[in-house]
């Protein structure tokens, strides 16, 4: 891949690219459609975080109740999770992570 450097000078401005924006859109846009637009994003990535968990719970061959008890936490945010209902953070999101990629290390640590 290429970089390429660029040195901006807000005299000339007009000197830029104008982009690939449709400028007649991006003007009628009201604020409630972009908070439309995020909370569509938001409901989109809680159920990706959603499959995602399923994914790996099922990958792994455990039912709810099992992967709950193997990796420590209430059976109730497992199905949290797997109903798009909360998001795995922090730890939860990391653990998942590497009970994908390595799950047999993952499961020994946990034993």
């Amino acid at each position: 891949m290429r970089t390429v450097r660029v040195t901006i000078d807000p005299a000339r401005s007009g000197a830029l690219p104008k982009g690939r924006i449709d400028r007649a859109r991006v003007e009628v846009t009201t604020e409630a459609d972009i908070a439309r637009q995020a909370a569509a994003d938001e409901a989109q990535a809680m159920q990706d975080a959603a499959r995602f968990a399923r994914r790996v719970r099922k990958r792994l061959g455990f039912s709810q109740a099992q992967f709950a008890e193997r990796i420590d936490v209430s059976l109730e945010t497992i199905r949290n999770w797997e109903q798009g209902k909360r998001s795995p953070t922090g730890a939860a999101k990391a653990l998942l992570k590497v009970l994908e990629k390595a799950p047999e290390a993952a499961l020994a640590a946990l034993r």
